[in-house]
């Protein structure tokens, strides 16, 4: 048991650190919150495709697996700073931003996700 939660905290720690890494080094543009969503994208994609390849072709350990996707996707996307950055766009009165904003981080972190489920569906198609 102690050793899942150590995974969690480890991959949660890398995570963290580099969401924030990232957020600083992607400035938002005109007020759009281009860093938190490029960061929650790629967590879709990310864990669309972990979650799927895990058990399949990579066959990636639930230890390894809970580091990597309760772990480090969960500390690196981030649903409450969208939450933050929605308000915040709506408070200054920039609506039709924040509304592109919500449709952006849903409609393409959805797709995002089916695109890694389906990337890892190809990948262990090919490994088997």
């Amino acid at each position: 048991m102690i050793y899942k939660v150590l995974a969690v905290g480890t991959g949660g720690f890398v995570g963290a650190v580099l969401r924030y890494g990232l957020s600083k080094w992607i400035p938002a543009v005109d007020g759009f919150p281009w860093g938190i969503l490029i960061i929650n994208w790629s967590g879709c994609l990310f864990l669309g495709w972990l979650l799927t390849a895990a058990g399949k072709s990579l066959k990636i350990s639930p230890t390894w697996t809970l580091a990597l996707g309760t772990g480090f996707t969960g500390a690196f996307t981030t649903f409450s700073t969208f939450a933050v950055e929605t308000f915040r766009l709506m408070d200054q009165g920039h609506w039709l931003t924040a509304m592109l904003y919500i449709l952006s981080s849903v409609i393409g972190g959805l797709l995002l996700a089916y695109i890694g489920v389906r990337l890892a569906a190809v990948q262990g198609a090919k490994c088997e």
